[in-house]
């Protein structure tokens, strides 16, 4: 355990951009490790400088949804996420087509929610504009968070209309917000600068975080400074599995000039970067047993670990991960279990920032130079 709580004062509450005037997305700091000894803190606006040319930032372009939405089940108000879309592809789903995984919160006030268990089995969740969604089964056995859940429209006089969940989460949603935020944000509040809309109504239900202090200015001062960007989309579901839950089956894309920039990048001796654990995910995902890079779609089960290790992936921009997130592993199997952990010290003894409006943390492999 790198620690045991979050201490006091440390969750971002707001944007970097709110916290004073004149402020921008690139407002907050960076935590850069490189291998067990070496960790420095600096403006996140010095990126260019600690990156070289020939170095690729692989992005994730995935854009975040206006998720949640208020309902009512059996009487009381709850609030549902909708995570992840189903096809007949997802895997260990036989019907998924025409299903969302969903999760289920409880309101607590100031526009907050709290957990509650999914189901039962059979129930109707009312939600406006006359639509409706029935809970099916739990999406993995023994678990009782995220369930499979059938969307109905509003029903007529030839019965239920054809669902329209982006429709729904357009008119009616708002983006997913947890306790420690101090007010609701607009949705561009939660899109990064590389997102792009999917086709149908295609996105994530959190933000792809670790992209979030990247700037156009910044973006090209990058470019300038011969750092390459290689785009690639992973559909990422609530993070509220953090505690202790594996990731479960995300469906990704990374398209064949991705591939071909991550491959030559590698061959002329360049560091590929991920700038998210989605990123890592999706690239991981596409690549063979010898790290060579193809392009490649669908859904992915990788759950990236210290034992499986990364093939591809040179470095990792990212946020502060809570207790037990399993994205921990991930960071040990980039850079050392001894990395993080030293990381981890920095990032509390220097009041660095936690979740999706804070600090974020550069992992590099031991190496000598910049």
């Amino acid at each position: 355990m790198y620690i045991t709580d979050i201490p006091p004062g440390l969750s971002a509450r707001v944007p970097a951009e709110q916290r004073g005037p004149g402020l921008g997305r690139d407002a907050v700091r960076l935590l850069v490790s490189r291998g067990s000894e070496r960790v420095s803190l600096h403006a996140f606006r010095e990126l260019p400088r600690l990156l070289r040319a020939g170095d690729v930032l692989v992005v994730n372009t995935s854009a975040t949804l206006a998720a949640a939405v208020d309902g009512r089940l059996g009487g009381e108000g709850v609030v549902v996420h909708f995570s992840t879309r189903g096809d007949g592809e997802y895997p260990g789903a036989e019907s998924g087509e025409g299903r969302w995984a969903v999760e289920l919160r409880d309101p607590v006030g100031r526009g907050t929610t709290g957990p509650r268990a999914g189901g039962p089995a059979g129930a109707v969740v009312e939600l406006p504009g006359g639509h409706r969604l029935l809970l099916e089964e739990p999406l993995a056995a023994g678990a009782d968070r995220l369930w499979w859940a059938r969307p109905l429209g509003p029903a007529g006089p030839g019965g239920a209309a054809r669902a329209d969940v982006p429709g729904l989460l357009r008119a009616y949603g708002r983006p997913i917000r947890y306790a420690y935020t101090e007010r609701d944000q607009p949705l561009s509040a939660y899109r990064t600068v590389f997102a792009v809309p999917g086709a149908g109504g295609a996105g994530s239900a959190e933000m792809p975080s670790a992209a979030r202090p990247f700037t156009a200015e910044l973006v090209a001062r990058l470019v300038s400074r011969g750092v390459q960007f290689a785009p690639l989309t992973l559909h990422t579901g609530v993070a509220s599995q953090e505690a202790h839950e594996p990731p479960y089956p995300e469906r990704y894309e990374v398209p064949a000039t991705t591939a071909w920039l991550v491959n030559a990048a590698r061959a002329a001796g360049g560091r590929v970067i991920a700038v998210g654990t989605t990123a890592v995910r999706a690239l991981e995902s596409a690549a063979d047993g010898a790290g060579v890079v193809r392009a490649a779609g669908g859904w992915t089960e990788l759950v990236v670990t210290p034992e499986r290790g990364v093939r591809v992936v040179d470095g990792l921009l990212t946020g502060l991960h809570e207790p037990g997130a399993s994205h921990l592993l991930m960071l040990e199997a980039v850079a050392g279990r001894a990395a993080v952990r030293r990381g981890y010290a920095e990032a509390v003894a220097r009041l660095c920032l936690w979740h999706e409006f804070g600090d974020v943390h550069l992992l590099l492999k031991d190496e000598t130079g910049d």
